[in-house]
């Protein structure tokens, strides 16, 4: 039986989504303009803002689907990145007063949205991913997944004026995207991603408090729903870039024995840009892996027997079963025509697997 496919969030808009995103900013340009400036994208489609974006996530979808993935998702083509398009429908954030800060431990330098008072889920707001997946699922019979930032990556990628505290923080996070969580589970979404970066570049606070608060998020889930976690290692300021900033390959190491007794089903790690030591796969001994195996942010299209060959070393660490096959990350610094190559180049080598 051929190895499953899925992907993992982010994927180049079409032309006709202008929506400007952290992946295609003009040179130039500060990274913050698209936070500051996605009410104005969606204002400008007018009255057919919901149209074009539903238009946008069917491109995408179709793409994953004559590729070959198995479990899509709707590119998050509505968001300006996978964090603050989550933060804006929170109690607690400022929107209009962004305040700098170092992030992904130092590694960038950005205008952020700030906390200023405690954080919980904005009930009229309440249900707006599950309104997204029900119109991404109309869209395909294959099952679509939803990504969620969780709490401890959002803490890194916002900025503090209220807590003072990461643990704390992170709690009211957690609870707030529980409600959310739930809302999808009642849509009848079966798939749901909460990714934590952050826990690949600190892993001991995700140890401490991170990997608890996760949990939090997920809680109530019943077992019928997939839980994935992603845990990339990050993204480079321009495509093609091979010395930028990563998290420590230890990391991985460190959080495994606690993530596979974690409350969640799927751990998503990369391994295409960066190869691991394949027997942290055998710490894995319950979870799904889902295993990075396209670089995506190398112009590269990799060919099906280096995949191919990677996929089979990883099998001599982990049942087929419990082996799934995605990118490494979101796919949004890379072309459509990139992005499409690579997926097919990638469900080409899980099938070839079985």
């Amino acid at each position: 039986m051929p190895l499953l496919t899925t992907t993992l969030g982010a994927y180049p808009k079409p032309s006709f989504v202008n929506i400007q995103d952290w992946f295609n900013i003009p040179a130039g340009e500060a990274v913050a303009d698209p936070t500051k400036n996605w009410n104005a994208s969606i204002e400008a489609m007018g009255e057919q803002a919901e149209e074009i974006l539903t238009k946008g996530a069917a491109e995408v979808i179709n793409d994953q689907e004559e590729a070959g993935v198995d479990v899509v998702t709707d590119g998050e083509v509505r968001r300006e990145n996978y964090i603050h398009y989550h933060c804006r429908r929170l109690d607690g954030f400022d929107f209009e007063n962004l305040t700098s800060k170092a992030i992904r431990n130092n590694a960038y330098s950005v205008p952020l949205p700030t906390i200023r008072s405690k954080v919980e889920a904005r009930k009229t707001d309440v249900g707006f991913l599950a309104a997204d997946w029900k119109t991404a699922q109309k869209l395909t019979k294959k099952p679509v997944k939803m990504t969620i930032p969780g709490p401890l990556t959002i803490c890194d990628t916002t900025y503090d004026d209220f807590y003072g505290d990461l643990k704390a923080a992170g709690r009211d996070l957690a609870e707030a995207i529980n409600k959310e969580v739930r809302a999808l589970v009642d849509a009848g979404c079966q798939q749901i991603q909460i990714d934590e970066p952050i826990f690949a570049r600190r892993p001991q606070e995700a140890l401490d408090f991170g990997i608890e608060n996760l949990e939090r998020a997920f809680h109530g889930v019943p077992k019928e729903v997939t839980r994935t976690t992603h845990m990339c290692c990050g993204y480079p300021d321009v495509i093609d870039n091979p010395d930028y900033p990563k998290a420590d390959q230890q990391a991985y190491l460190d959080i495994a024995t606690t993530m596979d007794q974690a409350a969640v089903d799927a751990i998503s790690i990369e391994d295409a840009h960066r190869h691991n030591d394949l027997r942290l796969l055998e710490i894995y001994a319950t979870k799904t892996v889902i295993f990075g195996s396209i670089a995506i942010a190398k112009s590269r299209i990799e060919t099906v027997d280096e995949v191919r060959e990677r996929l089979l070393k990883a099998l001599d660490h982990i049942d087929a079963h419990r082996l799934m096959v995605a990118p490494d990350c979101g796919m949004g610094m890379l072309n459509r025509e990139q992005a499409r190559a690579k997926l097919a180049v990638m469900c080409e080598a899980a099938r070839s697997v079985g």
